[in-house]
């Protein structure tokens, strides 16, 4: 999990960005240091809940083993996921992530609504690291 990137849980679920008190520009990842606006001579950068929902912008899957420097263990077997590009309701920023588990490249299409859901990106005996996933919206996990 990356502290402040995201909050809640289930319907509370929420990602969390910046919003530029100047530009009103917003940002995700969150930004806590400077406006990315070029344009923006600079204001105070506050947290703001994203929309929960959105319409896939891009999607595709990965069916193999990232090179370094992604981390991964060699002794685990590789499972291949969706990866969902969202433009948010509200904000019109897009934002990448997997897809919840069970739904794949076969299950989406450019402009299906989505919606931020909890996930696990991994878990071993002591801990467990959180992230987000998307979700067609009407559909159960």
């Amino acid at each position: 999990m990356v502290p402040g990137w995201f909050a809640g849980a289930g319907d509370d679920f929420r990602l969390l960005g910046t919003r530029c008190s100047a530009c009103a520009s917003i940002f995700f990842p969150r930004e806590d240091h400077h406006c990315r606006n070029p344009a923006c001579t600079g204001g105070e950068l506050a947290e703001t809940s994203l929309s929960r929902r959105g319409r896939i912008w891009s999607f595709t899957d990965s069916r193999y083993r990232p090179p370094s420097p992604y981390v991964t263990d060699p002794e685990l077997s590789w499972e291949s996921c969706a990866f969902i590009a969202v433009e948010l309701e509200a904000e019109r920023i897009v934002v990448l992530g997997q897809a919840a588990p069970g739904i794949t490249v076969a299950d989406l299409a450019v402009g299906l609504e989505v919606e931020v859901v909890p996930g696990v990106l991994h878990e071993d005996a002591e801990t467990t690291w959180t992230t987000w996933h998307w979700r067609p919206t009407g559909v159960t996990a």
